[in-house]
């Protein structure tokens, strides 16, 4: 009941308002007719009873040309004082036109939305909401030291007073505008078609301000992803100079010295040749064997570079030889392989192989199974499994094996995943993404 008599009650205000602007430019057509027709007549000497036509034109022209700017203002003066010192709705109209189209940056426009949401319905606080992904995001509440409670779902309408204005575009929901209305001090019809039509207007601006907040989720996902991956290069440079230094030390200590002993057998024996022939012949011999050592330990090496059978077979015989070592037996099944880019190929090896020597050291385990995929888009996965003793994932320190593997598959673009507890085993799965086999 009081809703209704407040409502009435402002009702009468408008229809004030309206009658008192009327009386008002009625005022201004008689003063301006008085000043101009009569006391210009009475000035030159005219009888008010018969007033130049010159001097009616006159203040007709006069009304014409500020009647606008009289009606505008005192629309004005009487609209505030209707409406307790707020703009008349149609001002706020006006004004969003201007926020609009001015020159505010846009993130400024939601903030600004808000104010002249909140101001022209005369609300207690209005909220601009922008929908992202499906989900309504606040984008501005005005005033900005609302109550913590007035921030609640949007589509919210069981609380009284709260009123909500959804904003489509092309059949699309761009975001909501919600306004909380004052104690006992309903929205007026006029505030209502109001409150409508600043959701209309307003669809440009929140289609903007949502492909801005769009632009900087992308922006801060890439930041992050780069530095990801410059984390992961340097990873990977670190790690190759690791790998350099022991390969380095493999050479000096292994086949530097198969070589070296080599070498000076066969000068003792080219030596012992001249002087005694006898014992050259066995030395010789021995010779072979040691130069089949020499071969051996550098093909070791070699595979430890880049396996052979990898480059010549590509990534299932390779896997196939490297398991045959395993102190664990090992399941191998492949399903669709084709042959790939070196890179691709070396990626998925020494992260099946890391894994299967994690899992031959560390599991316990009975068996372990490795499965390779190929699909008709040219990914490449692989899954290495085991039935071991598991782990906590969060307990793996930095720089582990785990890391390497996701180092390797970060620089094609792919991507690891692992999952384990304790007594259920583990599970590595990898994924590198199709591009076109090499051959």
């Amino acid at each position: 009941m009081d809703g209704v008599m407040s409502l009435r009650r402002r009702s009468r205000r408008e229809w004030l308002a309206t009658a008192v602007v009327g009386a008002g430019l009625l005022a201004f057509v008689t003063l301006v007719y008085a000043v101009v027709v009569l006391a210009g007549g009475a000035l030159l000497g005219r009888p008010t009873s018969s007033p130049a036509v010159a001097l009616s034109v006159l203040a007709t022209a006069v009304v014409a040309l500020t009647f606008d700017r009289v009606s505008s203002w005192l629309g004005g003066l009487v609209s505030r004082a209707v409406h307790g010192g707020r703009p008349s709705p149609y001002d706020v109209l006006g004004q969003f036109s201007g926020t609009a189209a001015g020159g505010y940056a846009a993130e400024e426009l939601p903030s600004r939305m808000a104010r002249v949401l909140a101001v022209g319905t005369g609300a207690q606080w209005s909220q601009v909401w922008l929908v992202l992904d499906g989900k309504p995001r606040l984008g501005a509440t005005w005033p900005p030291d609302a109550p913590l409670d007035a921030v609640l779902d949007p589509t919210d309408t069981s609380v009284r007073g709260r009123r909500s204005q959804p904003v489509l575009h092309d059949g699309e929901l761009l975001g909501l505008l919600v306004v909380q209305e004052r104690d006992q001090v309903p929205l007026t019809s006029v505030e209502e078609r109001l409150f409508a039509g600043l959701a209309v207007q307003s669809r440009l601006v929140l289609r903007g301000a949502r492909l801005r907040v769009e632009l900087e989720q992308r922006a801060a996902e890439l930041s992050t992803r780069a530095e990801e991956l410059r984390a992961s290069r340097q990873r990977l440079v670190d790690a190759q100079d690791n790998e350099r230094r022991a390969l380095e030390r493999d050479v000096h200590d292994g086949a530097q010295q198969h070589l070296v002993a080599l070498a000076v057998n066969l000068r003792l024996a080219e030596t012992l040749a001249a002087r005694s022939p006898e014992r050259a012949v066995p030395l010789l011999e021995a010779q072979e064997a040691a130069a089949a050592d020499a071969v051996e330990t550098v093909l070791q090496l070699s595979q430890g570079i880049y396996p052979p059978l990898l480059a010549d077979g590509g990534l299932e015989p390779a896997l196939r030889a490297a398991s045959i070592n395993s102190a664990t037996p090992v399941d191998l099944t492949a399903d669709g392989l084709g042959r790939y880019p070196p890179g691709v190929e070396a990626a998925a090896y020494f992260c099946c192989l890391e894994a299967l020597q994690n899992a031959a050291k560390h599991a316990r385990a009975s068996t372990i199974r490795i499965e390779l995929r190929g699909a008709p888009d040219g990914s490449l996965t692989f899954r290495v499994s085991d039935d071991g003793c598991g782990f906590d994932p969060d307990g793996i320190p930095a720089g582990s094996g785990l890391t390497n593997m996701r180092d390797r598959l970060d620089a094609v673009d792919g991507v690891l995943t692992l999952s384990s507890s304790s007594g259920s085993g583990t599970l590595i799965e990898g994924r590198i993404p199709g591009g076109e086999r090499s051959r």
